[in-house]
C-alpha cells in the first residue's frame, strides 16, 4: 500500500514557517500535498518513494522532462564559470537568436525571470508604444500575478455583469480601485460585443492581451476567428496585441502564432525557454520593441533587474530550445494524437460524460459534455459539480502512478509509447473506480 507517511512528516513541519504550510497556492491539496524527492526522464519521485508520470512537468515548464542529461551538463559547465554577473554574456546573444529566427511575430527579444515580469514589461511597452494607459485581457484570462492584469481571473457569477462590458473584479483583496479603472474584461469568443468595446475603448486602449492557444488551463479556447478579429481591430484602432505565449509557445516549432497564421505584436515568452531555469522573454517587432532603444539618449521604457539574463538560465534555455527540433515537435504531438485518442475510447467504453481537448504535446480531460467557449460557461459547469468531479478523479490517478493537475496531460519529450499507453490504462482503471465510488 502507498504510504505518504514522509510528506504528511514534512507538511507538519512546513506549517511552522510558511502561512499554511504552502508557498505556492496551486499546489495545495488535502490533506497534504506530495513533497517531490527526484525526478528522472517523464517520472517523478516522491519522498516516500513513489513513483509517478509527470503530466504536470511544472506547469508545463519541463518539456524535456527531468534530468535531462545535456540539461545536467550544461548547467554544471556553466554554473562552474559563472553563476551571474553585471556583465552580458555570449549566451543571451545565442539564446535570443532563436525566437527571432522561429517566431513570426519576434524581430527583438529582452530576457527577464519569470512570465509574470515578461507580462508586466509588455504592457509598459504597449503603454509607451501607443501614448495610451489602458489594457483589455480576456474574462477569466491569466497572464501572471501583479493586480492590474489578474483581475477577472476567476470571478463569481453575482460579480460578472453585463456580458457585453463584463465587471473587473480584483482577485486579491486590497487591488486599488485606480488600477482596476485601468483595465478593459472582453468576452472571449463573442465578436460583436468584443468589436463594439474595442472601438469604443480605442482612444484610452494600448494593448489587448490573451493567449491565443487556451484560457484556464486548457478549458477555453479563442476561436481563430476571434483571434483574425482582434488582429484587424487593433491594426486599425492602433492598439498593441499581445500574444501570451508563456504557455502556447510548446505547441509549435513557431510558436502558437505560426500554427495560426496569426502574428501579434508582442509575445510574451517563458516556461520551455529556459530549459528548465527561471526565465522569462519579452519579444515583439522592431517598431514595438524601439521603446527600449538606447541608441538616441533616454529609453522611452527602462528595464533591467539583478538576475536577468542570467547566464545558467541562458545556457540552459539555448541547450534545451536547440534539443526542440521540428522532428521534436513532431513527435511531441505524435504522442499527443495517441493519447487523446486512447483517451477519447476510455470515455467511450465507459461511457463516461466529457470530452478530450487539446492538441501538439498540451492535453486535457474534462469531465462534462457542456459546452465551454468561455470563461462564463466554464464556471457553470464548474457549480455542476466540475471541479469536484475532477479532483475526485486526480486523487484516483495518482493512485494508478500519474501526476496531473485538472485533468490537464502536459507531454514531454522523453515519454514513449509504452508511457502514453500506461497512461491511458490508468486513466481507465481510474475512471472506473470513480464511477463505482
Amino acid at each position: 500500500m502507498t504510504t505518504t507517511a514522509r510528506s504528511e512528516a514534512l507538511f507538519a513541519e512546513a506549517r511552522d514557517v510558511m502561512p499554511s504550510g504552502y508557498t505556492r497556492h496551486l499546489v495545495v491539496a488535502k490533506p497534504h500535498p506530495l513533497y517531490a524527492a527526484y525526478g528522472e526522464g517523464c517520472r517523478i519521485v516522491d519522498v516516500d518513494g513513489t513513483s509517478r508520470i509527470d503530466y504536470v512537468n511544472n506547469f508545463t515548464a519541463l518539456i524535456h522532462g527531468h534530468a535531462k542529461a545535456e540539461t545536467i551538463e550544461i548547467i554544471s559547465a556553466q554554473a562552474a564559470r559563472l553563476l551571474s554577473a553585471v556583465l552580458p554574456t555570449e549566451w543571451e546573444v545565442k539564446l535570443a537568436q532563436l525566437p527571432v529566427d522561429r517566431i513570426p511575430g519576434v524581430d527583438k527579444v529582452r530576457f527577464m525571470n519569470t512570465g509574470s515580469e515578461a507580462v508586466m514589461l509588455a504592457v509598459k511597452a504597449a503603454r509607451a508604444f501607443t501614448g495610451k494607459s489602458k489594457i483589455a485581457k480576456m474574462e477569466g484570462g491569466y497572464h501572471g500575478q501583479f493586480d492590474l492584469i489578474e483581475a477577472s481571473f476567476q470571478p463569481s457569477p453575482d460579480q460578472w455583469g453585463d456580458p457585453a462590458r463584463p465587471n473587473v473584479v480584483p482577485h486579491n483583496v486590497g487591488t486599488p480601485r485606480s488600477l482596476l479603472d485601468e483595465l478593459v474584461i472582453l468576452p472571449t469568443n463573442d465578436i460583436e460585443r468584443t468589436r463594439a468595446r474595442l472601438r469604443a475603448e480605442a482612444d484610452r486602449l494600448a494593448a489587448v492581451i490573451l493567449d491565443p492557444y487556451r484560457l484556464q488551463m486548457l478549458m477555453v479556447q479563442p476561436r481563430t476567428d476571434y483571434l483574425a478579429m482582434l488582429r484587424e481591430e487593433t491594426t486599425r484602432l492602433g492598439i498593441v496585441l499581445i500574444f501570451d505565449e508563456v504557455i502556447a509557445l510548446r505547441t509549435g516549432y513557431h510558436g502558437c502564432q505560426g500554427n495560426l497564421g496569426i502574428t501579434p505584436d508582442l509575445t510574451t515568452m517563458g516556461k520551455i525557454i529556459g530549459g528548465g531555469m527561471p526565465i522569462g522573454a519579452l519579444g515583439g517587432s522592431d517598431e514595438v520593441m524601439s521603446v527600449f532603444d538606447v541608441d538616441h539618449g533616454e529609453p522611452r521604457v527602462k528595464h533591467s533587474g539583478t538576475f536577468t539574463a542570467n547566464p545558467v538560465s541562458m545556457a540552459t534555455g539555448f541547450v534545451g530550445m536547440s534539443l526542440l527540433t521540428r522532428d521534436a515537435f513532431a513527435d511531441l504531438a505524435a504522442k499527443g494524437d495517441r493519447l487523446r485518442e486512447g483517451l477519447g475510447r476510455v470515455l467511450h467504453d465507459l461511457k463516461v460524460p466529457g470530452r478530450i481537448e487539446g492538441s501538439a504535446s498540451l492535453t486535457a480531460l474534462i469531465l462534462t459534455h457542456e459546452p465551454i467557449t468561455n470563461y462564463r460557461e466554464l464556471a457553470t459547469a464548474t457549480s455542476a459539480g466540475l471541479v469536484a468531479r475532477m479532483q475526485a478523479w486526480q486523487t484516483l490517478a495518482s493512485a494508478e502512478g500519474l501526476l496531473t493537475m485538472r485533468g490537464n496531460f502536459v507531454g514531454s519529450t522523453p515519454m514513449t509509447n509504452d508511457d502514453i499507453d500506461f497512461t491511458i490504462e490508468a486513466v481507465r482503471r481510474s475512471l472506473k473506480r470513480l464511477q463505482s465510488a
